[in-house]
């Protein structure tokens, strides 16, 4: 059944992405390979799978810091796939913020903490006067749990985990209506990692913004998604609901990735088998693949015989 967020109109709609890249005249890297999926006002749809499977790329094509080799990207009723005007690139700018991954490697050495958050601010000229500014800026401070003392600071004077929300911080000044988190908390002790996330899940109970999410982690992902996509070797395999992907898993991909999460029991943990798939030895065709619809929102990408055969 769709939930809540599926009755309004898909706020980010993406058909038959693909992001190649040329390395020279013999050779192209197909890092994403005829992705589709949405994702409605509100909710949280995480993006899943293995280092090197085209989730990063995919969220850069999205917000236009690649172009897109093909496909169709609509977001909020625009058609932002092509070459972008002034107007539609300016709101773009503005409804569709980034978290990166790495929070040293995005914050500007050089600059102090409250010019990093206020950028946005300053290219889109959205404030009245300077004060109003500063006090933008200091209310977005204590939104994301730091002290409007902090905008005088620079980056190198905080930990890993006050340079993340930072890097939230200046995502959310601009009020977007989709954020996307490219592994924003992997670079983070585990502790940290959850004090991040449930700020995300606050800030998004209180503004209604929508996320990509990003990651490795299946466990986060299960906490703070809505939705989930299996993406593999550019390939998005497997799409539906939180509780569809973790109970009822079709593709043998996704039951392997499952398997590998450990338990928190050591009993069970003990007993726990890993399963293993070799995407060259399963005899599964990727570019063969055609959507099956299992029961309400769940897809997954395979061919009529390798259907039949996982059901």
């Amino acid at each position: 059944m769709p939930n809540d967020h599926q009755k309004a109109e898909p706020l980010l709609k993406v058909e038959g992405l693909k992001q190649y890249f040329r390395i020279n005249k013999n050779f192209t890297v197909k890092a994403v390979d005829g992705v589709d999926f949405v994702i409605y006002p509100g909710e949280t749809y995480g993006l899943v799978g293995e280092s090197g499977s085209g989730k990063s790329t995919i969220g850069r094509s999205v917000i236009r810091l690649y172009d897109p080799t093909a496909g169709k990207i609509t977001f909020n009723g625009m058609d932002i796939s092509g070459r972008l005007s002034k107007g539609t690139n300016d709101k773009l700018r503005t409804q569709m913020q980034m978290i990166f991954q790495d929070p040293m490697e995005s914050l500007n050495p050089r600059k102090k903490i409250g010019d990093i958050i206020g950028e946005g601010l300053d290219i889109h000229h959205s404030y009245k006067s300077s004060r109003d500014r500063e006090d933008k800026i200091k209310a977005m401070l204590e939104k994301v749990g730091l002290s409007p003392e902090h905008a005088t600071r620079y980056p190198h004077q905080f930990s890993g985990g006050q340079r993340q929300r930072v890097g939230i911080a200046r995502a959310l000044i601009m009020n977007p209506r989709l954020i996307i988190a490219d592994e924003c908390i992997s670079a983070l002790d585990v502790s940290i990692q959850a004090q991040v996330v449930n700020l995300m899940k606050d800030i998004q109970e209180e503004t209604g913004t929508a996320y990509l999410f990003i990651a490795h982690d299946l466990s986060m992902v299960k906490y703070i998604s809505d939705r989930i996509g299996v993406l593999h070797l550019g390939h998005l395999l497997e799409t539906g609901t939180t509780e569809e992907i973790f109970d009822h898993p079709v593709h043998p991909y996704t039951k392997s990735l499952l398997s590998a999460i450990p338990a928190p029991n050591p009993q069970v943990e003990k007993k726990r088998k890993a399963l293993t798939y070799d995407y060259k030895t399963s005899g599964i065709d990727y570019s063969q693949g055609t959507n099956h619809l299992v029961e309400g929102t769940h897809y997954v990408k395979c061919t009529d015989e390798e259907f039949e055969k996982w059901l």
